[in-house]
């Protein structure tokens, strides 16, 4: 199965640094637990990837085409074709008042936002702690672990898929499709509605199908409210009262 630049595919990866071998990223579960990797929210399953569309390092992409089904691959990535090269000049030392005034409660090793860049503290001590603003993975050789779970064949396919790369946690099955006259119509599932951040979804789930797909011209997101049941009528068992006989006329 020859792959190409455009096709929809889902991988299954690890990736870790190859110096200390530290494992950084994964798509599944149990190695982001015993690593310590895992995230709330975070879902771990198979990765929607375009080819070519630059969702994940260049020579990963690049190295997708030549993939094979259920297949395992390595890659490796040096650090000028990953995060760069590691600059010193990027280390800086900063008294802790002044992190303390921007309410950063120091810690070895965390992350944090300083000066409007991101950086990780690499120590602390007289009153000063040493910032590194280099991205954490600089100077590092990665080294991809992955496997080709499937390759998307069907527009319903590959458009499920875009939705659920925007939206998570919400499970595919629960999304309708219909196209119709250029025209696509989802249907959202109820639980999606109060989904943090469900508008921009929509708006990003729309730009990706305009991309993907140049031939539909709408996409409409349907939301449909549904009034509860009505409470079923209470029968009673009480006999009806006899019905009066009408009084009989007297003789003449």
């Amino acid at each position: 199965m020859a792959l190409q630049k455009g096709d929809f595919i889902l991988i299954n990866y690890t990736a870790k640094v190859k110096e200390t071998n530290e494992i950084f990223d994964t798509t599944f579960e149990e190695t982001a637990k015993k690593e310590h990797l895992q995230k709330e929210g975070e879902i771990y399953e198979p990765k929607l990837i375009v080819i070519g569309e630059g969702w994940v390092l260049k020579p990963l992409d690049e190295s997708l085409t030549t993939m094979e089904e259920s297949k395992p691959s390595t890659v490796e990535i040096p650090p000028e074709k990953a995060f760069g090269a590691r600059d010193p000049e990027k280390v800086k030392q900063v008294h802790l008042k002044k992190l303390a005034e921007k309410g950063i409660n120091p810690t070895l090793g965390a992350r944090i936002e300083f000066g409007g860049k991101n950086a990780t503290i690499r120590s602390m001590g007289a009153g000063r702690a040493l910032l590194d603003f280099n991205p954490p993975l600089a100077g590092k050789t990665l080294i991809y672990e992955v496997a080709l779970n499937k390759k998307l064949e069907s527009n319903e396919e590959k458009i499920t898929a875009l939705i659920h790369r925007r939206i998570p946690i919400i499970e595919e099955a629960k999304f309708k499709l219909t196209l119709q006259d250029k025209t696509l119509t989802l249907d959202m599932p109820e639980e999606s509605y109060y989904v943090e951040g469900v508008q921009i979804a929509k708006r990003g789930i729309a730009l990706d199908i305009q991309k993907f797909f140049p031939d539909i011209e709408e996409t409409k997101f349907v939301e449909t409210f549904k009034a509860p049941p009505k409470p079923a009528e209470t029968k009673t068992n009480e006999p009806k009262a006899a019905e009066e006989k009408p009084a009989t006329e007297p003789k003449s």
